[in-house]
């Protein structure tokens, strides 16, 4: 199996799972969950994972497709940069200030005023979250895109 292919699968595994905790599982916990607190618990478990394996896959891939110099060879390595960088941003400046911030307020985040700064904060960290793992997600999208044409050429 070469390099690109492994790269593939890895991005590919990756990126399924961050659809369907993104599509399925977050919605799904808030939808059924009987407190939005819990809801936010259960996928506050779910998405370190995300992250660590999304950074893991990142730097992995970058070290596969190191020695292949083909087709669009700098934008794939900043892409996969982008994607780890995204992911570590999520998981070890963004995730940690969530977890004060929900100390702080110790008790449901939706009860507090909205004008509340604690809320405001926690609204502005999740946005963050969301958007790390976004940029991550479009990363390893492209990635896969440039990967794919360059085995077709």
């Amino acid at each position: 199996m070469s390099r690109a292919a492994v790269v593939s699968i890895l991005l590919s595994a990756w990126l399924g799972a961050a659809v369907l905790a993104a599509t399925v599982v977050a919605p799904s916990a808030f939808a059924v969950l009987p407190s939005r607190t819990l809801a936010g618990a259960l996928v506050g478990r779910v998405l370190p994972v995300l992250f660590i394996a999304g950074l893991v896959v990142a730097l992995a891939s970058l070290w596969l497709d190191s020695g292949d110099y083909g087709r669009g060879f700098h934008v794939r390595r900043a892409l996969l940069v982008a994607a780890a960088v995204s992911c570590a941003a999520a998981q070890f400046a963004v995730t940690p200030r969530i977890e004060r911030v929900q100390k702080e307020i110790d008790g449901p985040v939706e009860q507090l005023s909205r004008d509340d700064p604690r809320r405001m904060a926690f609204g502005r960290l999740h946005a963050a979250s969301v958007a790390w793992l976004g940029l991550a997600m479009a990363a390893a999208v492209t990635t896969l895109i440039l990967v794919s044409v360059r085995k077709r050429s």
